[in-house]
């Protein structure tokens, strides 16, 4: 949402007791499977969501823009209506608060990812075969050794390959391109400077990655590292702020838990699992107006293309739903942040499917939840942007606009 249309809502938007649910099935959207030409959603069996679906209203959402192909941070920044194009915040900066890292001013954080190299200094692995989080710890404590001049580069776990890159010391500059090419058969890339005033740390950067390199030589298959959202601490308006809301936000994964908290919401314990997840919703319910539950494992089966692990996610999803619909919120909205088709194993610019349920919906004509499906349901294919001021409104928590 832009600032002006951010300023309305806000000045629109009033406390009440209705309660909204946000379930998001990261990388929701998919393509059909090339034997059975059906995606993981057409596929599954989802008969509460199909329910949803039936009751409720549904469409398509662009995270973005058509065409254009959204991380994670900006697909979600829309969802909450942030316009990305705006709002714009680099992953390392989720990553660091979603690890809790004690960031002062000035820091500059980057996600990194441990990656496999063949001997041609060519990617194998973006993700080095998925490491464990132990040995992510084990190989944080050796790059921690590395000193660089004139600053500090520290280094935290996060979870599998992924880790946390911050770099510490006077007149740092974020504006740095990511040395991830995010693509398979290529070297990892320089970094590189995107203004004259951030040329001493891309060198820095590129130093440590090098030091880095030399360190991990021999620990196959986590042999290279990949940088990339690079980013320093912004600050913006809270969801309370701008919506009257007292919300709280339910994730496994860091980098969700890091964005909630940027965005004002509290982060409770949701375990390790969907059914715990699930469990932590019913808990925190009567202490919250909006809940914002993720999912992670939809994304990750689809980037690693397993098409009927993603499948079989969507299925678990929807069996835990029983344990919202018991609570009967005002609003319950399931969608993803973007899609990842497991044909694909990545995100794509596909728009995501898309279902509002509420007692002051005009009912569609969709009786199923999926892409197909979705694209005949009266929202047709809508900015994610739009999915606050929907919510909102179907809650009634939003005043009338003029007189």
């Amino acid at each position: 949402m832009r600032m002006n249309t951010l300023s309305l809502l806000s000045q629109l938007s009033v406390p009440s007791e209705a309660k909204i649910a946000l379930v998001v099935m990261d990388g929701l959207g998919g393509l059909p499977h090339p034997e059975t030409q059906q995606t993981e959603l057409e596929t599954a069996r989802t008969a509460n969501l199909d329910y949803l679906a039936r009751e409720g209203i549904c469409g398509l959402a662009e995270p973005i823009g058509p065409g254009l192909t959204p991380g994670s941070g900006p697909g979600h920044l829309a969802l909450f209506g942030y316009d990305p194009l705006t709002f714009t915040i680099g992953r390392g900066i989720l990553e660091a608060l979603g690890v809790d890292f004690p960031l002062q001013p000035g820091d500059v954080a980057a996600r990194g990812n441990f990656c496999t190299i063949d001997d041609h200094h060519l990617i194998v692995d973006r993700r080095a075969g998925r490491i464990s989080t132990e040995e992510c710890t084990r190989l944080c404590q050796q790059l921690s050794d590395i000193a660089m001049p004139g600053i500090q580069a520290l280094v935290a776990p996060v979870e599998e390959h992924r880790f946390l890159l911050v770099l510490r010391g006077d007149h740092l500059n974020p504006d740095l391109s990511d040395s991830d090419p995010q693509q398979l058969g290529l070297p990892a890339k320089e970094v590189t400077p995107l203004s004259t005033g951030a040329i001493k740390t891309a060198a820095l950067a590129n130093e440590w990655v090098a030091r880095a390199k030399a360190i991990l030589a021999s620990s196959y298959p986590a042999n290279m590292v990949l940088l990339r959202g690079f980013s320093e601490l912004p600050h913006f308006p809270s969801l309370s702020e701008l919506y009257k809301l007292n919300p709280a936000a339910i994730a496994t994964y860091p980098m969700y838990r890091g964005l909630a908290k940027l965005l004002g919401m509290k982060v409770v314990d949701g375990g390790h699992s969907i059914e715990d997840e699930f469990a932590a919703l019913a808990k925190y319910y009567g202490q919250h107006d909006f809940i914002f539950l993720h999912i992670k494992q939809t994304d990750s089966a689809g980037e690693d293309g397993d098409f009927w692990r993603k499948v079989r996610v969507i299925e678990e999803v929807d069996a835990a739903l029983s344990r919202l619909l018991e609570l009967h919120p005002d609003v319950i909205i399931v969608t993803g942040d973007h899609s990842t088709p497991a044909v694909l194993k990545a995100h794509s610019w596909h728009p995501v499917p898309f279902l509002l349920y509420s007692q002051f919906c005009r009912p569609d004509e969709v009786t199923g939840f999926s892409e197909r499906a979705c694209t005949r349901g009266s929202l047709g294919t809508f900015p994610a942007l739009e999915l606050m001021p929907l919510a909102l409104a179907h809650a009634r928590r939003l005043t009338k606009f003029g007189a």
